[in-house]
């Protein structure tokens, strides 16, 4: 399918692709580009068939298939560097968890002839690095396709068919409901969960107890999520900031009546609890969890 693709930052997403690309022989050459020393001397050690580079120079001009798997962060950078030694027509794609912001801030700069088309595959881990990397993260998962108004039917393709390679099932957005989306099913829960464990350790500091050994399953629970990269999350937050600041308010407000009644109205209480409930079944239905108890851990 590709004939030189190039991975630029292979942490937990590049790596899984990266081992998936080499093992289904995706590509005929596989280039790296990783800045971490750590992950460099990490990725020095898999057993598979790619060159590391490291430095984005006059090297990265074979490429014909880039994906970046870089925090959101790193894109301005990335895209003066391609906009330098990419080759004309280069299909480009990245895994980013937020779209719209960044998606209108390199169109800006970018050269026309780099067809970067975004995807963001919904998979992924609270752990981090090359180590954590799983040819199979992708099996059976959904990948968003972002299209553009100028975005070429063929380059689409391209990127679905990449995918489907990797394992995915795709699915085409636009930005605006891709961040809108995510914002609530993803970027949310993680918000979420980073409060929650703020607040256990504001209370655990109030109250002088060692709260943490007596971890119940949701905040054992709440605190894998909480153990996700922190650049990677801040980049999010911030990126999709207009969306997040919307559902923060709608979480915000839904509080402030679980809260009320909590204090005087116990039947509306067991009413809404019974209902939401049912949540769980349907996420079951759709095959996006197991009914396995205790999320299928052994």
């Amino acid at each position: 399918m590709i004939n030189k693709l190039l991975i630029v930052g292979c942490g937990l997403i590049g790596s899984s692709i990266l081992k998936r690309v080499c093992k289904k022989k995706i590509a005929k050459k596989v280039f790296v580009y990783e800045k971490s020393k750590k992950n460099q001397r990490i990725l020095k050690r898999f057993k598979l068939k790619f060159e590391l580079i490291k430095k984005m120079d006059k090297k990265i001009s074979e490429s014909d298939f880039v994906v970046i798997c870089a925090p959101l962060s790193e894109y301005e950078k990335i895209f003066s560097l391609f906009n330098k030694y990419l080759k004309k027509n280069v299909v480009v794609t990245d895994v980013g968890s937020a779209k719209k912001r960044i998606i209108t801030k390199i169109n800006k700069i970018k050269r026309k002839d780099i067809n970067w088309i975004s995807s963001h595959p919904i998979a992924g881990s609270e752990v981090s690095g090359p180590s954590n990397g799983d040819e199979d993260l992708f099996i059976n998962k959904w990948s968003v396709i972002i299209k553009q108004k100028n975005s070429s039917s063929s380059q689409m393709k391209k990127i679905m068919k990449f995918w489907k390679f990797l394992g995915s099932k795709s699915v085409i957005m636009d930005a605006d409901q891709h961040d809108r989306i995510f914002a609530i099913t993803s970027h949310l829960p993680h918000l979420i969960a980073y409060n929650l464990i703020l607040t256990a350790t504001n209370f655990k500091s109030s109250n002088k107890n060692n709260i943490l050994k007596f971890s119940a399953g949701g905040l054992r629970d709440f605190s894998r999520i909480a153990a996700s990269n922190e650049i990677m999350w801040r980049d999010i937050f911030f990126d999709n900031k207009i969306n997040m600041l919307k559902v923060i308010d709608l979480f915000i407000n839904n509080m402030k009546i679980f809260k009320r009644e909590i204090k005087q109205d116990k039947k509306s209480l067991e009413t809404k609890l019974k209902k939401l409930k049912k949540v769980r079944q349907k996420i079951i239905l759709l095959k996006q969890d197991t009914s396995k108890p205790d999320f299928g851990r052994a």
